[in-house]
């Protein structure tokens, strides 16, 4: 099958980015819907997911127009490369929206230098209202992380934790990973950080109440979990 290009020739070339770009948001919609069945994540993640596509396209789809006439394959692939390589983030990585807003301002500034205002004006208003809009409605409420906790448990240092708590946490929790281990209280204590998913809401007081027996009525904490800011 040959590209939209060649295979819409009798449109103008400018109708054929527009095709091509909103035929990336209806893809990238239909692709993060499919995936977020499974998929457990943040809701700016799949936002990002569905609007990725649609920026990429712009840019490459409108790149390739303006040196359809003017270069070789070659030249054309490498030019497109390059405008790709202007996202690079040097400093520590933001929120996955961050990233998006970022990514299409770059795409929007890209369009238009080469000479295409109306499509990167076209570009900046479908990409704005389309990302208030998929943050407005409650598309991907269903795929909310509050039902995660983080579980903090302070332990004496002389409990062997690699099993103590297992027999409890099987019994009130759906899944739960060790993700943290350290010191506290100068050394003579262990603080275990858990992220758990429970099994009922109605079981939060039993869950601690059996684990301050086991840990010597230290300290126990149970707060929601939160995402490293390092990942989308």
């Amino acid at each position: 099958m040959g590209s939209l290009f060649n295979l819409l020739s009798s449109l103008d070339k400018t109708v054929v980015c527009l095709i091509i770009i909103l035929a990336s948001f209806v893809m990238g919609l239909v692709y993060t819907l499919i995936v977020s069945i499974k998929l457990r994540a943040t809701k700016s993640f799949f936002v990002t997911s569905i609007l990725i596509p649609m920026i990429v396209a712009s840019v490459i789809s409108v790149v390739s127009l303006f040196l359809k006439e003017t270069a070789s394959d070659a030249v054309r692939i490498a030019t497109i490369a390059v405008a790709l390589g202007l996202i690079r983030f040097r400093s520590a990585s933001g929120r996955a929206e961050e990233l998006l807003l970022l990514f299409g301002g770059v795409a929007i500034g890209l369009i238009s230098g080469l000479g295409y205002v109306v499509i990167a004006l076209l570009v900046a208003l479908s990409l704005s209202g389309l990302y208030v809009l998929l943050n407005t409605v409650n598309l991907f409420r269903f795929k909310r992380i509050g039902e995660e906790k983080l579980l903090k448990i302070t332990i004496p240092e002389d409990l062997n934790y690699n099993e103590a708590f297992d027999g409890i946490l099987n019994t009130y929790l759906k899944s739960y990973e060790l993700v943290e281990i350290k010191t506290t209280g100068m050394g003579s204590l262990f603080r275990l950080s858990y992220k758990v998913e429970l099994l009922s809401k109605d079981n939060e007081k039993v869950l601690i109440d059996e684990l301050r027996v086991k840990n010597s009525n230290l300290e126990i904490a149970l707060l929601p979990y939160v995402e490293s800011n390092k990942s989308l």
